[in-house]
């Protein structure tokens, strides 16, 4: 059995962009009471499949009805905004293309998530991460750096990895780390 530390100098060698330290678990969004929140939950696992196939209209129209039936469930709206920013993308566009009006919609599920959850829970750390990426779109740093660092403190591997990316000094660090690495695999 392999222990913390043991599982962190491994993550590094693998993953030597990946900040080190810490992580924490992202903790799931708190317990919904409403009506229909079953009913939500089953139209979002419903949109989830039809997103997997591509299927990014009926997938936002699945997500649409969540939040008509339930419209206090803040993963319904953040998965209703990753939906809508796939859609604008041509097939085999890079994540940094999205038509602006998809964005700005996209924008206002996120922002409408992290007010339903009160910015806690798995539902804010994926709206925060989302919205961090949008601003990255609008090439607005602070605020981009801003949701990272909510995400981060939220538990999110990948917004840790983005700040380390956004600061020039953790970059140019794990840049030359990155190189040891490839030298050690490549048995210089």
């Amino acid at each position: 059995m392999a222990t913390a530390h043991d599982r962190d100098v491994l993550n590094t060698i693998l993953n030597p962009l990946m900040p080190t330290g810490d992580v924490k678990d992202i903790e799931e969004d708190a317990p919904i009471s409403h009506s229909h929140i079953d009913e939500c939950r089953r139209l979002e696992q419903e949109g989830i499949l039809a997103a997997e196939k591509k299927e990014l209209q009926r997938a936002i129209e699945l997500f649409t009805k969540a939040i008509e039936v339930c419209p206090i469930a803040p993963s319904a709206y953040n998965n209703r905004a990753q939906a809508l920013q796939l859609s604008g993308r041509p097939e085999g566009e890079a994540f940094d293309y999205c038509p602006p009006n998809l964005t700005a919609e996209a924008f206002a599920d996120l922002e409408e998530s992290i007010r339903l959850s009160g910015g806690k829970g798995r539902s804010a750390c994926q709206a925060f991460t989302q919205r961090a990426m949008i601003y990255r779109l609008r090439d607005d740093k602070e605020a981009a750096k801003a949701d990272f660092s909510s995400a981060a403190a939220l538990g999110s591997p990948f917004a840790r990895m983005q700040l380390a990316m956004m600061n020039p000094y953790a970059a140019m660090c794990n840049a030359a780390l990155a190189k040891v690495m490839g030298d050690l695999k490549g048995g210089q």
